[in-house]
């Protein structure tokens, strides 16, 4: 069994200070981290690399600077289960769908098209500061929310999913 940390839009220093430590815990003891963009700067990239020992996964959001050099879209398999990581930058008319044609032409460049459907494939996302766990068009969709409540969001929220054998559970935790 892993468990893998979902966080996203931490907005640091810009709209945050730091992780909040509870969140911080849940990362340390993590088996991976997925942080879907928007970590507002170096520091808070180098913070995540700290607290997960380099075992994460990370994509660029809007407000992160190009200098940080992360990809807009990523993917990890763990357990069986394959994440497809980006931001879903743009605006909130049509996020479901966009966040679900990037899963979708993720996983054909990598494998067959048909598996984009597959309940193995996850798609992960952030952006909206608001945490998502539904299905759109076929591709269960999880976005964490901000792990600082940074606003827009109204507190500070993330994933935990925990995988094995190509099942997996997903908790969400708040403050």
């Amino acid at each position: 069994m892993l468990r893998v940390a979902v966080i996203s839009d931490t907005h640091i220093p810009s709209r945050a200070n730091r992780i909040p430590d509870w969140v911080r815990t849940r990362i340390m003891r993590a088996d991976h981290t997925i942080h879907a963009g928007d970590f507002d700067s170096a520091d808070a990239l180098a913070s995540v690399h700290e607290l997960t020992d380099g075992n994460y996964t990370a994509v660029g959001g809007n407000t992160d600077p190009k200098s940080l050099r992360l990809p807009d879209v990523a993917t990890l398999e763990v357990g069986g289960v394959t994440f497809v990581v980006t931001h879903g930058t743009g605006p909130k008319r049509g996020y479901r769908e966009r966040v679900v044609r990037i899963v979708r032409e993720t996983v054909a460049e990598e494998t067959s098209a048909k598996r984009a459907t597959d309940a193995s494939v996850i798609g992960i996302s952030g952006h909206t500061h608001r945490p998502m766990d539904e299905t759109a068009d076929g591709v269960r969709l999880l976005n964490p929310g901000s792990a600082t409540g940074a606003a827009p969001a109204e507190m500070a929220t993330m994933f935990v999913v925990t995988v094995e054998d190509g099942e997996m559970d997903v908790q969400k935790h708040e403050s």
